[in-house]
């Protein structure tokens, strides 16, 4: 059983920075595919990036490529996601999530295949 606890999120001016961490309480981090999912209101959840077991795949969703990052630190259980350029569209509130995987190299990009999901930390991005 894993609990994931997110941090991180608040509001910003657009074209600003944050960077989100979510942090596993189990013991075997590593074997989890790590993503970050985001949830507006009024719109459905949606896929924002993955990384790998190793940390050496990456996969974003084409709204976010080039501004933002996915990152793993395997020894400290936690996950970041650096976010550069931000814009209005980018609020919501955004949860990690993991996924047991066998590879080392897969990236999963859809929820379901996500067995633990943390409460989410709120970004708001204001023009």
């Amino acid at each position: 059983q894993e609990r994931l606890v997110e941090s991180g999120g608040g509001l910003v001016q657009a074209g600003g920075s944050l960077r989100l961490s979510c942090t596993a309480s189990g013991r075997i981090f590593s074997l989890y595919v790590m993503g970050w999912f985001r949830q507006a209101p009024g719109k459905e959840r949606e896929f924002v990036a993955g990384i790998s077991r190793s940390g050496g795949s990456t996969h974003y969703a084409d709204s976010v490529k080039g501004r933002f990052t996915i990152s793993r630190d395997n020894a400290y259980h936690t996950v970041y996601l650096q976010m550069h350029n931000l814009e209005p569209e980018d609020t919501a509130g955004y949860s990690c999530a993991a996924a047991p995987v066998a590879s080392t190299t897969v990236v999963v990009t859809t929820a379901p295949e996500y067995d633990y999901w943390g409460q989410g930390t709120q970004v708001t991005v204001s023009s």
